[in-house]
């Protein structure tokens, strides 16, 4: 089996700015959500304003997840290698480092 994962290029090409508009979106949420709740501070009741928040943040964070998660399985590639092909180290790939040594 171990043999079978070696005949495979698996590279992972995600990138800041794949998910940039992701945090963007999520965050422009999280401010309407303060900013409702600051609103909601002046009210009677201010038990409202920490519900809203965090209803707003209970609701969104399970799709932000999915978004983040979809988009780093749509970055992953996994290809087939060639016959005769040599896979070389990646440099500062932190698999090839070496643990830090302790000094006197």
């Amino acid at each position: 089996m171990m043999n079978n994962i070696q005949k495979y290029r698996f590279v992972c090409t995600l990138t800041f700015g794949d998910i940039y508009g992701q945090i963007i979106v999520w965050l422009i949420t999280i401010t309407v959500s303060l900013a409702s709740a600051l609103a909601l501070m002046g009210a009677k009741r201010p038990v409202y304003a920490l519900a809203a928040v965090g209803l707003v943040i209970l609701l969104s964070l399970p799709f932000l997840l999915f978004a983040f998660v979809t988009t780093l399985l749509n970055h992953i590639e996994l290809a087939p290698l060639e016959p005769g092909t040599t896979m070389e180290p990646i440099p500062g790939n932190v698999s090839q480092q070496q643990p830090a040594k302790v000094t006197n």
